[in-house]
C-alpha cells in the first residue's frame, strides 16, 4: 500500500516545473505523514546492525572512506558466517527491500525520522535473506534479514551505509564525494539514545 502511495505521489508531481524539487518535497511529505500516523516508529536512538546493540563479535573490515568506501563492511570476528542476523539500526519505515542486482544482491533501505524532525536512511546490502517488505514499520533491533555474499560475488559481510540525504540512489558504494553520507560508527556512537 505504501509503495503505491509513494509511486502516486512521485508520478503526480511530474509537470513543467523541475521534477527533482517536487520529488524531494513529496518524499519528505509522504514520510512525514506516515510517521505522524505511527509516532511510535520515530527513531529513539541508533544501534549497530550486527551484534546488537553494540556490534560485539563483529568488526568493520572496510571503514567509511577507506578506498573511497561510502559505508562500512561488517564481518563476524574469527570467521565469515553466512546467515547471521542483521538488525534495524533504528525505528523506521522500509523504503526498499529487493534484489538490486549489479553487485548489490539483496538490499534493504530504511527511512528514519528523529524526534527533531530530521530524516536519515540506512542501507543494508549483500543480504542472503530479506525478512521485511517495502512499507513495513520496523523497530530498532528487529531482525530484518541475514548476512550474505550477494549470491557469491563477495566474501560474506554486511555493507552498511548511513545517509543524511534520503533522496540518494542506491549508488555504487564507492566515491570520494561523501555529500549526503555519514560515517556510520561515528553517527551511531553519538546517537545511541536521542
Amino acid at each position: 500500500m505504501y509503495k503505491f502511495l509513494l509511486l502516486s505521489l512521485l508520478l503526480f508531481s511530474c509537470n513543467s516545473t523541475p521534477q527533482k524539487i517536487y520529488k524531494k518535497v513529496d518524499k519528505v511529505q509522504f514520510y512525514t505523514g506516515l510517521f505522524a500516523q505511527h509516532p511510535e516508529y520515530i527513531a529513539d536512538g541508533f544501534d549497530f546492525p550486527v551484534g546488537k546493540p553494540h556490534g560485539y563479535g563483529y568488526l568493520d573490515a572496510q571503514p567509511f572512506q577507506q578506498n573511497d568506501h561510502l559505508g562500512e563492511d561488517w564481518i563476524k570476528k574469527g570467521r565469515k558466517e553466512m546467515g547471521v542476523p542483521i538488525y534495524a539500526s533504528a525505528n523506521g519505515i522500509v523504503s526498499f527491500a529487493d534484489n538490486h542486482g549489479s553487485g548489490w544482491g539483496n538490499v534493504i533501505t530504511i527511512v528514519h525520522r528523529t524526534p527533531s524532525g530530521k530524516f536519515y536512511e540506512t542501507l543494508y546490502a549483500h543480504l542472503q535473506k530479506v525478512r521485511v517488505v517495502e512499507g513495513d514499520l520496523v523497530k530498532k533491533g528487529q531482525n530484518i534479514g541475514t548476512m550474505g555474499d550477494a549470491d557469491g560475488i563477495y566474501w560474506v559481510h554486511l555493507h552498511f551505509e548511513l545517509r543524511e540525504d534520503i533522496y540518494l540512489p542506491i549508488g555504487g558504494g564507492y566515491s570520494s564525494n561523501t555529500t549526503g553520507y555519514l560515517d556510520p560508527k561515528k553517527f551511531i556512537k553519538r546517537n545511541r539514545k536521542l
